[in-house]
């Protein structure tokens, strides 16, 4: 059954993505704490990520055990051939954060477009679908791993997911200006304020309205994300 990927604020819901239909997977517990569970190596956890779906991309899955779970890691995303410094949070979001550099590893991102952008009420420029139609993931589902912040300031790198739990897949979004959003979306990481800039900059030509809004649709600028790659 198609489900769609939300974000809600309020007394509205402003939808960030599709999923392709999915493949049943083998049910989670609902405590995001018990996805990532302390693995034997010091530092490390290990990772419940499920097959769903058809891959957007042909791609390995990452390795679910000894993932790294402290510190942080950079990556530039090229983006219109500017890059964003990312900094990844293994010790917040470490499932997720490995996932994202599998991926990355695998060339991806490489070539794609950030598909969606919402510019009223939710600020967000929304990427990592190769399909570029909100459709796309990588053909497994990440465990959510929140922390309950209220709120998404400017800056904050977070995953996209569906309506249900531990949904996410490939599909992140880069917060541009403060966003009073539930606390449903893993977050990983951050963009540096240079990149928070040329994603405003890009926010500032607005949408072509094809989500339901003027607010909320493909990128009237060009969105194109070249490269994701460690810094």
């Amino acid at each position: 059954m198609n489900r769609v990927r939300v974000l809600a604020v309020s007394l509205f819901v402003i939808l960030l993505t599709g999923c392709t239909a999915a493949v049943p997977a083998a049910p989670r517990d609902q405590d995001p704490a018990a996805q990532s569970s302390p693995a034997s190596a010091a530092g490390t956890v290990s990772c419940d990520y499920q097959p769903e779906g058809g891959a957007a991309r042909t791609v390995d899955q990452p390795s679910a055990s000894d993932v790294p779970a402290s510190g942080t890691v950079d990556y530039l995303l090229t983006l219109n051939d500017t890059p964003l410094t990312l900094t990844l949070d293994r010790a917040k979001a470490p499932c997720t954060v490995h996932s994202f550099e599998s991926l990355a590893a695998q060339g991806y991102f490489d070539g794609t477009v950030c598909h969606r952008l919402t510019t009223a009420g939710i600020f967000v420029l929304q990427c990592g679908d190769p399909t570029a139609t909100g459709t796309g993931g990588p053909g497994y589902t990440i465990p959510d791993e929140l922390d309950g912040i209220t709120g998404y300031p400017a800056g904050t790198l977070a995953m996209a997911r569906t309506q249900a739990p531990h949904s996410g897949g490939s599909q992140f979004f880069i917060v541009y200006a403060d966003t009073p959003l539930p606390a449903d979306y893993t977050v990983f990481g951050t963009v540096d304020p240079a990149g928070v800039a040329v994603v405003a900059k890009l926010a500032a030509g607005g949408t072509d309205g094809a989500y339901g809004s003027p607010a909320d649709g493909v990128p009237n600028l060009p969105a194109a994300v070249t490269s994701v790659k460690p810094a």
